[in-house]
C-alpha cells in the first residue's frame, strides 16, 4: 500500500495546482463520543482549510484554477444553492488570483445578503439569482452566462457545481493521501470514513483514493441532496473518471451511500441534523451546518445508537459550511 501511496502522491502532483489551503488539517479524537460510545472517533477538521471562511471545496478549488491559470482564463463561472460554500470559496478564489467571478445562485433573491451571500458580495463576485431551486436551471443558466462573457471577449473557466468534475475531484484524491498519513501519526487505522456527499464529489476522490492505494476500509457517503441510486451512480462514474487519470480502475462496490438522512429535501433542517449540531457544539466544542455536516452527522450518531459502528475505528470529516448558521434565508 505504500509504494502505491507514493506513486499516486507523484501522480497528483503531474497536475497544474495552485497552492489555497493551509495543509495539511488537523485530525483530532472526538473525546466525549468516544467514550460514551465506546468507539473510537476521528474528525477530520477541513473546516480548518484556512482559506475564504473554511472548508474542504478549497481542496477542488487548488486544482481546478491551477488548470483555468494554465489556460490564462480571467473570469470564473460557476452554480450554486443560495447559501453555497463552494461559490463562496470559488469568489475567494478569483478575488485571490485577480479573476472575475459570476456566481450563478439559486433559490430565488434573498431579501437580505446574509451567510455565504454577504461574504460573496464581500468578495466582489457578480451574482446571478435563479428562482429555480433545480440544480439542472442552475447549471443552464451557468452555461448561458458562460457563453455570453466568451463572446464579450473573456476567458472563461466554468466549473460546475461543486466542483465535482475528475480535475476538481483529484483535490480530494490527495485529501485521502494526507488522511492515511494521519492515521500513522495517530497511531491507529480507519475502519471507516463518514462524511456529507452532496454533488458527489467529495466521495468520488475518495474512492478514487481508496481504490489506487489499495486500502481495506469502508467509505460511506451521507446523501443530502439526492436518492441512493442516482448519487451512487454519479459517484462510480466521477470516481472512475478520476482513477482514470491517475492511471488506475474503480470498483463499483466501493461506493456506498445512505439517502436516509436527507429529510424534506437539500438545505432544509431536519430533527436530527439540529440534535446532532447540539450535540457537537455542547460536548465537543465543534460547530457544524444545517446542510451538510449537521446530516452527517446525524448518520454518525445513529449508526453509534444502533451499535452499528462497535469494534470499529471510524474519521468523521468535517467538510465545512458553518456560515450557514449566520444565514437567515
Amino acid at each position: 500500500m505504500e509504494e502505491k501511496m507514493i506513486y499516486l502522491e507523484e501522480r497528483l502532483k503531474s497536475f497544474p495546482k495552485l497552492s489555497l489551503s493551509i495543509l495539511p488539517t488537523p485530525c483530532h479524537r472526538l473525546d466525549f463520543l468516544s467514550e460514551k460510545y465506546g468507539v473510537d472517533i476521528y474528525c477530520k477538521r477541513d473546516d480548518m482549510t484556512g482559506f475564504g471562511f473554511g472548508g474542504n471545496k478549497s481542496r477542488k478549488l487548488e486544482f481546478l484554477i491551477g488548470e483555468a491559470r494554465e489556460h490564462d482564463c480571467d473570469t470564473l463561472v460557476t452554480s450554486g444553492g443560495i447559501q453555497s460554500n463552494f461559490c463562496r470559496l470559488t469568489a475567494a478564489a478569483g478575488a485571490a488570483n485577480e479573476m472575475s467571478v459570476h456566481l450563478i445562485l439559486g433559490g430565488g433573491r434573498p431579501a437580505e445578503a446574509t451567510g455565504n451571500v454577504f461574504l460573496d458580495k464581500m468578495l466582489g463576485a457578480q451574482i446571478h439569482y435563479v428562482t429555480s431551486s433545480d440544480w439542472n436551471d442552475w447549471e443552464a443558466k451557468s452555461k448561458k452566462i458562460a457563453a455570453d462573457l466568451a463572446d464579450m471577449g473573456r476567458k472563461v473557466f466554468r466549473i460546475p457545481i461543486g466542483g465535482s468534475v475528475p480535475v476538481g475531484v483529484a483535490g480530494y484524491t490527495a485529501a485521502f493521501l494526507e488522511i492515511m498519513k494521519d492515521q500513522t501519526r495517530l497511531n491507529t487505522s480507519f475502519d471507516q470514513i463518514i462524511h456529507a456527499s452532496g454533488s458527489g464529489g467529495t466521495q468520488a476522490g475518495l474512492v478514487a483514493g481508496k481504490e489506487l492505494t489499495g486500502w481495506p476500509g469502508r467509505i460511506s457517503g451521507i446523501s443530502v441532496a439526492m436518492d441512493k441510486q442516482t448519487l451512487e451512480k454519479r459517484v462510480f462514474e466521477l470516481a472512475l473518471k478520476t482513477a482514470s487519470l491517475l492511471g488506475g480502475r474503480v470498483n463499483r462496490k466501493s461506493v456506498q451511500v445512505d439517502d436516509g438522512f436527507i429529510g424534506d429535501g437539500y438545505a432544509i433542517r431536519t430533527t436530527g441534523s439540529e440534535k446532532a449540531i447540539e450535540l457537537f457544539a455542547r460536548r465537543e466544542g465543534i460547530f457544524l451546518d444545517h446542510v451538510y455536516t449537521g446530516k452527517a452527522a446525524n448518520a454518525l450518531l445513529d449508526w453509534l445508537e444502533k451499535g452499528a459502528l462497535s469494534g470499529q475505528r471510524v474519521l468523521f470529516i468535517h467538510t465545512g459550511g458553518q456560515v450557514e448558521l449566520f444565514a437567515k434565508n
